[in-house]
């Protein structure tokens, strides 16, 4: 086959043009610190990044999951804990009701006024809101757990179901139950006239934790000690029913902490191999720069020497 001249001029410039495409391609990558700007650059390379920003994404929806998950659960112990607080004041005033100190009916009618203050307080923590959100209310949020009548009877929102925990997703197959269940708090009475915490409610059955304050109430404007030292076994086993229940929210927020530490290990992680993808290494670009600058200045000085002979000099 005859070599032409046109030939020579025609490699000559599809070369030169190759040469200087792959020094604006490094020198793209050094100012973008980027691998690849499209898919056709790197398809492997391309192909991992996106699957690495997917996992990012979705890691970041659990850590803000959890955060959610965590500052509902910091709400419900400080709910627990202000209604600890109410109890243990309570056991207070029962234990000095009934120790005979007071005897007089003015000195039980101020513990008594302050008793039905407690009572109130009680009644505004049960129905405390997160975000909007009504706390111990199961799925049914936008409810408050506790309703007053007219006639001043405190009862159980009929609308609320109390098998009904909502959960939060924190991982891949990782699921936390969140919310707790105003049952579990503020119990009903069982047949023998006990406080139980588990079940559903209906619409016949009283808050027993509200009860305990009304028939302490009452003994006190009756002035029946008997009554009054009864109920210090009610308010003290009620106290401790909130202490457990407080126990497993903080034993909840201990793992999902847990969990957003491991979720920020993991955002890392995969942060790195992304970086490993699709970053560059600037000293390592440097040098291949250097060397693409080379070969394309090489290539113009053999280009000149390629088109150099005239026409003339060819015929001759």
């Amino acid at each position: 086959m005859r070599v032409t001249n046109n030939m020579l001029v025609n490699n000559m410039v599809y070369n030169l043009n190759q040469n200087l495409k792959t020094l604006e391609m490094l020198q793209y990558q050094k100012a973008t610190g980027k691998k690849f700007r499209v898919p056709s650059d790197d398809p492997i390379g391309v192909s991992k990044s996106l699957k690495f920003n997917t996992d990012i994404s979705k890691l970041k929806q659990y850590e803000r999951n959890a955060k959610d998950a965590m500052s509902w659960m910091t709400d419900t112990e400080a709910a627990l804990g202000e209604i600890g607080a109410v109890l243990h004041r309570a056991n207070e005033l029962t234990i000095d009701a009934a120790n005979g100190t007071k005897k007089s009916p003015e000195d039980l009618q101020k513990i008594k006024e302050e008793i039905d203050q407690l009572k109130e307080h009680l009644i505004q923590i049960g129905n405390t809101t997160y975000a909007g959100r009504h706390i111990f209310s199961g799925y049914k949020t936008d409810k408050p757990l506790l309703k007053v009548k007219e006639d001043g009877e405190v009862i159980y929102n009929d609308e609320i179901k109390f098998n009904e925990v909502f959960e939060y997703n924190v991982g891949v197959s990782e699921r936390i139950k969140v919310n707790t269940l105003g049952v579990k708090v503020f119990g009903k009475k069982d047949e023998t006239g006990n406080g139980i915490y588990e079940g559903d409610v209906s619409t016949s059955d009283k808050p027993y934790l509200i009860e305990v304050f009304e028939q302490l109430s009452t003994a006190l404007n009756d002035g029946e000690v008997d009554d009054i030292q009864k109920a210090i076994g009610n308010v003290q086993k009620s106290h401790e029913q909130v202490l457990s229940v407080r126990a497993e929210v903080g034993a909840k927020m201990n793992r999902l902490e847990l969990t957003q530490n491991k979720l920020e290990k993991q955002v890392l992680s995969v942060k790195e191999l992304l970086s490993y993808n699709e970053d560059v290494d600037l000293a390592e670009i440097s040098m291949q720069i250097s060397t693409a600058q080379n070969v394309y200045v090489s290539s113009l000085m053999t280009g000149a020497k390629i088109i150099q002979p005239t026409l003339v000099e060819f015929l001759r």
